[in-house]
């Protein structure tokens, strides 16, 4: 346990949180949203600062992140607790075990005990993973630092919720971040996930404001979040934000409390990553379509393959010096 960051006391032994933008108002001997952060007599106290839920060693791609590093390994570490309520969560049984099972649990990991792991390891990042790394920021934060001494570089794979302080804390030492934007609409934050849409593209814009390696992830759920115009208006938010960012668009498939919905089509993904070149980006991913064509890398000016990607496997990357070998373009991404 630890006392968190960002955070102020107010009267009546009341906190406001505003590590993420629900900015909750917790009264003495409440938990915030998230669930892992409680005021304990006006101090508000990490639950969760040492309590290592999962940790694995991953390919970068598969957080994804296929601009950053390619071939290379992350350690991937994450406790429990999250700040949406997603109805389709991938990892449920740990992101929601606070407020499903009503208890936090997990392994002791102190900040040097995941950096050293990680350099045991021979990865390049670590990446705070698997539920929302916003929610043990403290840990993130105190471990980022010392991954930073040691040559290690740190990732995010996050819904976009933390607030703009958060991010200014953490930048110098966040080097890129996957950040699902789940939907276009306020309808379907609101009513999937427990919260707004707008602070979202606020934390897409400040990370790209602030240097951070930026790519998109949207998980394409039949009927929720796949119309035509909705993608449209995504990817064109994209385009304009920067025609560089990579954006994966991942295949559902039916889990937690969406179990009635079939999984995604490939020909609803394929007809998204078109959109997505219609707007005017450069790099579109397909997700969760193993041995599809969308998971290869090609020059967004010459055509030429670059990265030939199976699954989350590397097969060969012919990117040199940050450029295409074909026509000499310089590629976006952190390559080396």
């Amino acid at each position: 346990m630890k006392e968190a960051y960002l955070y102020e006391k107010q009267d009546h032994n009341r906190v406001r949180c505003f590590l993420c933008s629900h900015r909750c108002l917790i009264k003495d001997g409440d938990k915030g949203i998230c669930g892992v952060r409680e005021n304990r007599a006006g101090r508000l106290m990490s639950l969760v600062y040492d309590q290592v839920i999962a940790a694995h060693t991953d390919p970068i791609e598969k957080k994804p992140l296929f601009h950053f590093l390619p071939g290379t390994r992350s350690y991937s570490i994450a406790t429990v607790g999250c700040n949406f309520r997603c109805l389709f969560c991938q990892n449920a049984d740990i992101s929601q075990m606070p407020a499903d099972q009503h208890r936090i649990f997990g392994e002791e990991m102190t900040p040097e005990m995941i950096v050293s792991e990680a350099m045991r390891g021979g990865s390049a990042t670590i990446a705070y993973t698997y539920t929302e790394p916003t929610i043990y920021f403290e840990l993130a934060l105190d471990t980022a630092r010392l991954a930073v001494e040691k040559g290690i570089r740190n990732i995010f794979v996050s819904n976009g919720y933390m607030s703009r302080e958060c991010l200014e804390q953490i930048h110098p030492n966040l080097h890129g971040a996957n950040i699902d934007l789940k939907a276009f609409s306020d309808k379907f934050y609101k009513e999937q996930c427990g919260a707004k849409l707008d602070p979202v593209l606020k934390t897409l814009a400040t990370l790209k404001e602030l240097g951070v390696w930026l790519e998109v992830t949207t998980l394409l759920i039949p009927g929720l979040n796949d119309s035509v115009d909705e993608l449209k208006m995504l990817s064109r938010f994209l385009a304009d934000l920067d025609p560089n960012i990579p954006w994966h668009i991942s295949r559902f498939h039916p889990t937690y409390k969406l179990l009635d919905i079939a999984p995604t089509p490939a020909k609803t993904i394929h007809r998204a990553r078109d959109l997505g070149y219609e707007a005017g980006l450069r790099y579109v991913y397909a997700g969760n379509l193993p041995g599809d064509e969308g998971e290869k890398t090609f020059c967004h000016h010459c055509g030429e393959l670059l990265i030939d990607r199976f699954g989350f496997s590397v097969r060969e990357n012919r990117i040199r010096d940050h450029q295409c070998p074909q026509c000499g373009e310089n590629i976006p991404g952190v390559w080396d």
